[in-house]
């Protein structure tokens, strides 16, 4: 998948561990280690927010668009 989750890099800046952030955003532990490991399908608005709020970066820091090498365009 081209969109690569970095939120594992934002989390080791701000030496945050994945407990504490997931209650600084009230979600799931389960759900946030969905979300690092890359395999979430989606995420909400809200939930992006949430974790910009407290991780004090904005979206593209956490999220990464990495085209694969024969998705060419004309």
């Amino acid at each position: 998948m081209p969109i690569i989750v970095n939120l594992d890099v934002m989390m080791a800046r701000r030496k945050m561990s994945l407990n504490e952030l997931s209650e600084k955003v009230d979600l799931t532990l389960s759900n946030l280690s969905i979300l690092k490991t890359g395999k979430a399908k989606a995420v909400r608005f809200s939930t992006l927010e949430a974790i910009c709020r407290v991780l004090e970066c904005q979206p593209g820091d956490l999220l990464e668009f990495i085209p694969e090498k024969n998705d060419v365009r004309d």
